[in-house]
């Protein structure tokens, strides 16, 4: 009983939201606009009509960019949470840093020997020629 006590207003916090967010779904069917037709289901981006069909497929090097992007952003986050802290987490801490960072240029090195980070890998392209 006294860890409910405790904790009363985080529900009625979650309660609010909750309620919050019915009012504004109920409200935006209530007042939001009904009109049907050819063109509101049509698509429409920058003043462009869409061609072709949205099913495309597209090269795994996008997704890759993509989780790459995020690997290596996510980097930033910890840096910042060390710069923020740097005082109080002395030579440890920028030691530890500094490991952290060179684990990840290493990594970055590893991708860039692969190939990971090359749009349009010459090197593969020749070989793939000469193969044929």
């Amino acid at each position: 009983m006294e860890q409910i006590a405790q904790h009363w207003s985080v529900a009625i916090f979650v309660v609010a939201v909750f309620g919050l967010c019915a009012f504004m779904v109920g409200l935006a069917s209530l007042l939001g606009g009904r009109a049907w037709g050819h063109q509101k289901n049509t698509p429409f981006e920058s003043g462009i009509v869409p061609v072709g069909s949205a099913h495309q497929r597209f090269s795994v090097k996008f997704y890759m960019v993509a989780m790459l992007f995020v690997i290596f952003d996510v980097e930033a986050l910890f840096l910042f949470a060390w710069a923020v802290t740097v005082r109080e987490s002395g030579w440890t801490g920028f030691v530890e840093a500094f490991i952290f960072i060179v684990v990840l240029l290493a990594g970055l090195i590893y991708l860039s020997r692969v190939g990971a980070l090359d749009w349009a890998p010459i090197k593969r392209a020749k070989e793939i020629k000469t193969s044929s």
